[in-house]
């Protein structure tokens, strides 16, 4: 089979890496396209996977998404369109349902945030099956059209998929010049440019500043963009560390005593390999983390005086998943 995969955000890099692993193993011929986003490319070196670039990100503004959603599903219909795909997969792009639709091409689609309302509207109708955690009540994906058979459900964390076969790797530690005897927090921006993310997060500064003038803690603030780490690093904290490139987030939050993240796949990780985790997310929460919230695996934050900032002792309890589960569920059509 010719399968299609479409990569819009650097978290899908890593969700479809064992993905695309086990296509190839199979026998199956991928192919991927790419939009120019955060560290999205950077990670596709790093990981290994051949893309091919078109477009890039609309920002925040509503008028832009558009505008770039117009100008990238021509180029990418047009590069699609003469290569014989069987199949197509997406992580929440409603740009790769639609073109797919255009082009009489199955196609399936994976999400773990209900609430992004516009992208969904697009994506999920466009798609023939989509696919998501079952910590997601059902009556919440009713009003884009997914109702089964077009529903399908997955037990646990997509992290706990594709982190399955990971190893920590130790030397991320001496390479941001951390050192190991005192606690290391991660912390992962707002997602400054997504539309269901609009209002300032007020509780984000002040946990840069309770960290940044905390004594034997090191922080390293992995940015969404550009203009982030910029202003990370205007704020002149001389603990706080922003990496100029990509780095191994999965090795660093491995190593980390505690990781404050903004919504997204740092805090998921996070809770799969057994991490503390707070979540400062000010939107609101989706069904993924209203259930690691009841479990006891995530812990929203209200107030940065909370943070306990003391070193963990020994690993936190892994959960593995096999990918091939995942992969099973998300191909719109049978080898």
């Amino acid at each position: 089979m010719r399968i299609w995969i479409d990569i819009t955000a650097p978290a899908h890099v890593l969700v479809f890496r064992p993905l695309i692993a086990l296509l190839r193993e199979r026998g199956h011929h991928v192919e991927i396209t790419a939009r120019e986003y955060s560290q999205t490319t950077q990670l596709l070196r790093r990981q290994g996977i051949d893309a091919e670039i078109i477009g890039g990100h609309g920002g925040r503004s509503r008028a832009r998404k558009l505008a770039v959603m117009l100008e990238r599903m021509p180029r990418l219909r047009s590069w699609a369109r003469r290569r014989g795909f069987d199949a197509a997969l997406a992580h929440g792009s409603h740009y790769l349902t639609l073109v797919a639709r255009t082009l009489g091409i199955p196609s399936s689609t994976t999400f773990d945030y209900e609430f992004a309302t516009l992208q969904h509207q697009f994506g999920c109708r466009a798609a023939n099956y989509v696919v998501v955690p079952d910590a997601i009540p059902p009556e919440r994906l009713a009003r884009y059209g997914v109702r089964p058979p077009k529903l399908r459900r997955f037990p646990g964390l997509k992290e706990e998929y594709y982190l399955a076969d990971f190893e920590p790797d130790p030397t991320v530690v001496e390479q941001l010049g951390l050192d190991p005897e005192l606690m290391i927090v991660t912390v992962r921006t707002p997602p400054a440019v997504a539309l269901y993310h609009r209002q300032t997060n007020p509780l984000f500064p002040g946990v840069l500043k309770r960290l940044g003038e905390a004594e034997g803690v090191q922080t390293v603030v992995l940015p969404r963009t550009p203009d982030q780490a910029d202003e990370v690093r205007s704020l002149g904290y001389p603990s706080v560390t922003v990496p100029s490139e990509a780095v191994d987030a999965q090795s660093l939050v491995y190593y980390s005593d505690l990781v404050v993240g903004a919504g997204g796949s740092v805090n998921r990780e996070a809770a799969a390999l057994g991490v503390p985790v707070f979540t400062t997310f000010s939107g609101r929460l989706g069904g993924v983390d209203e259930w690691l919230v009841r479990e006891g695996r995530l812990r929203p934050l209200t107030d940065p005086g909370a943070l306990e900032l003391v070193k963990r002792s020994g690993e936190g309890a892994r959960v593995r998943r096999d990918p091939a589960d995942l992969l099973a569920l998300l191909m719109p059509i049978q080898p």
